[in-house]
């Protein structure tokens, strides 16, 4: 019995998607359920499930074509043999490592460096290979001496280099922008131009919050099965900034202010495929452990392309961090029909004045980029201060004062 291989109903805010990738070939065994193709849309890549069990025996559009909710896009029979090339043996194959997930920056340094993943051990959710991991297998293949007289293996790299060229010439690639590129593009340009986008700065001293950690890490982690960073205490922060400034958690539509009685979170991820920002929801009521465990599992599936449209639709603040890439100062642009956003940067020791000496501390710089038709200098100024004097005095907290 045939059946046909569609594209999954795709929301309404989502009209069409680009197919990414396809996982089987034709000839190919499968199983229902077993993901068959990726689908790429402007918000977040949809996997195609097999309908039933089956040999793949058409791939109807090839691999970038544009396609639609409810589209064929290959077929599937239950009585045709798989071909000879994916038929699997009758004899009994040696004992092979089980396959692993591996993230794709993880795959990309496994690629370049001519690896093979399953000899990578993973750290992430699941024994997932995590970038990190790679790195750390590359150091050890580097620091492992060749053999006498060995001869260089090449090394195999998904990224298409430059043609040959003559020296002084001046090479170009052009490739197709994706759909969440194009997103972006779209959603950076609607907010330099339907908002008044102003940015007010200031500094933080992160040594209180820096020997918070340090006295209670190893703890927290043993306690609650996550590592403690420093989101969770921006998050915490804004919040409360946030309960004393309910302009900047507001935003516009129309002629209209739509004031929010929540808080819902944005977390600015980069990934290969650009940035997406996933919303920690309620964030007024979670835990700082549950703020840590959300926001790791974001990162992973965000890099996996695993979230689902629901976890990045909405929010109505967001928290980007430049500071993980080097950034020292930057001026963030709003998320659209959001009111405001906070920079992050890195953390560099610099000489203050305290208390009419000169001492050496963890400094921070802290942007808040904000819209001017609905929020006012005093109220942008004051949330960020707000921001900083918790930080600095990371007690209030926990105590909500």
């Amino acid at each position: 019995m045939a059946a046909n291989v569609t594209v999954p109903q795709f929301p309404e805010s989502v009209t069409e998607g680009t197919l990414l990738t396809w996982r089987k070939q034709p000839g190919e065994a499968v199983t229902r359920g077993e993901v068959l193709a990726e689908i790429e849309t402007d918000k977040v890549v949809f996997e195609v499930p097999a309908p039933q069990d089956g040999v793949l025996t058409e791939i109807a559009v090839p691999i970038g074509a544009t396609v639609k909710s409810g589209q064929m896009i290959g077929r599937l029979d239950k009585t045709a043999p798989p071909s000879a090339a994916t038929s699997k043996p009758t004899t009994p194959e040696p004992a092979t490592k089980p396959a692993v997930m591996v993230m794709p920056a993880a795959k990309r340094v496994i690629e370049e460096h001519g690896m093979d993943a399953r000899n990578v051990t993973g750290s992430g959710k699941g024994g997932r290979v995590l970038k990190e991991d790679a790195l750390k297998q590359v150091d050890k293949l580097d620091s492992v001496p060749a053999a006498p007289g060995a001869k260089p293996v090449p090394v195999k790299s998904n990224v298409t280099p430059m043609p040959s060229v003559t020296p002084g010439a001046r090479p170009e690639r052009r490739v197709p922008m994706t759909r969440l590129r194009k997103r972006i593009a779209e959603r950076l340009v609607e907010a330099q131009n339907t908002a008044a986008i102003l940015t007010t700065f200031n500094e933080v001293n992160m040594q209180p919050v820096m020997e918070l950690r340090t006295r209670h890490r190893e703890r927290f982690e043993k306690e609650h099965g996550v590592r403690l960073g420093f989101m969770a205490f921006f998050v915490k922060a804004v919040v409360e900034a946030l309960k004393h400034a309910p302009e900047i958690n507001a935003s516009i539509e129309g002629n209209d202010i739509i004031y929010h009685g929540f808080y819902d979170i944005g977390i600015a991820v980069a990934t290969d495929r650009g940035l997406v920002v996933p919303i920690l929801r309620d964030a007024d009521r979670l835990s700082m452990a549950e703020i840590e465990t959300r926001i790791k599992d974001f990162g992973e599936r965000a890099q996996a392309g695993k979230l689902t449209l629901e976890e990045i639709t909405g929010g109505t603040f967001t928290i980007t961090n430049g500071g993980v890439f080097g950034s020292l100062m930057s001026t963030p642009i709003l998320n659209p029909p959001q009111s405001a956003i906070l920079g992050m940067h890195r953390i560099q020791e610099r000489p203050i004045a305290e208390k009419g000496n000169v001492v050496i501390r963890p400094m921070m710089y802290l942007a808040l980029s904000y819209d001017h038709r609905l929020i006012d200098g005093r109220e942008a100024v004051q949330c960020l201060v707000t921001v900083k004097d918790l930080l600095e005095d990371p007690a209030r907290l926990l105590l909500e004062v």
